[in-house]
């Protein structure tokens, strides 16, 4: 466990583990403790893996100020992560609302960008594609129990406390999943939730330009979605990476919203060698 000095001062805590080339990674929620990265299936092997706890998650501490645990103020926390890990650019691997996170960093710095991968990313404000989480749900109505997860997704949390996010998150899990065995829901109890992280990371809208700024993103971006992803469906996930002069995007197959956990050789055949490619260009 290692600390820097956030954008107000406050002392924020981040894993550091391996060696090599950093990558940032980004765990999603919002709110949840990064825990159920679980090192995106072994995408970091042979890099520098760098996990912030981000304001109100794990180590770090509640802000003050709300809007300081915004995504869109976070990204000037991660700048102070740049700056004290020593390098021109970053490689950010983000998951889920995470990414959010990573689009209002790449926003603001550009430049500061080596790459972005982007799993499983919510589109609802980047792009104009019609939602096709419906139809993935509709699929598995019928699954012993999915009903009533479903039923609690819809819902939402009461975000009154940690406990009863976490328990609103866990108990929504299969929603997430492409199929719900011992594997989905042993990765389900990782990572509890943080409510007040989850309240404060949507307290700053994104400027209504977003997409156009990211337009101006020149390093590569590869957009990953789940054929099976009952959150934040396919299509539009795939049409995140026409926002990118140069993105890309993939499809793994038979997975949901975390596909290094269902489909971790699929994911691994994909990530890295994009990882290794911005790596080695420098």
């Amino acid at each position: 466990m290692a600390t820097y000095v956030g954008a107000d001062g406050s002392a924020l805590y981040y894993d550091d583990r391996g060696s090599g080339e950093a990558l940032i990674y980004l765990g999603g929620g919002p709110g949840r403790h990064p825990d159920y990265l679980a090192d995106f299936g072994g995408a970091g092997v042979g890099y520098r893996t760098v996990v912030p706890h981000l304001r109100s998650v794990g180590m770090s501490p509640v802000p003050l100020d709300p809007q300081l645990g915004s995504s869109w103020h976070q990204a000037y926390d991660l700048e102070a992560l740049r700056e004290q890990l020593g390098v021109e650019r970053v490689v950010i691997v983000a998951h889920s609302a995470g990414t959010r996170l990573a689009l209002a960093y790449a926003s603001q710095y550009p430049g500061r960008i080596a790459g972005l991968v982007l799993v499983t990313p919510p589109a609802d404000n980047l792009v104009d594609v019609a939602p096709d989480s419906a139809e993935i749900r509709a699929r598995r109505a019928g699954e012993p129990g999915y009903a009533r997860a479903l039923e609690i997704l819809l819902t939402g949390p009461r975000l009154t406390s940690d406990d009863e996010q976490t328990a609103w998150g866990r108990g929504s899990a299969a929603v997430g999943y492409a199929s719900w065995g011992e594997t989905e829901r042993a990765h389900a109890r990782l990572g509890s939730w943080s409510y007040r992280a989850s309240v404060d990371f949507r307290s700053v809208d994104p400027p209504v330009d977003l997409a156009t700024r990211l337009g101006r993103v020149r390093a590569p971006v590869l957009v990953i979605a789940g054929s099976e992803d009952g959150l934040t469906g396919m299509a539009p996930v795939v049409a995140v990476a026409q926002i990118f002069e140069r993105g890309s995007s993939a499809i793994i197959e038979q997975a949901g919203h975390y596909p290094w956990i269902e489909r971790p050789a699929e994911f691994l055949a994909v990530v890295k060698p994009f990882i290794a490619a911005v790596a080695a260009s420098g």
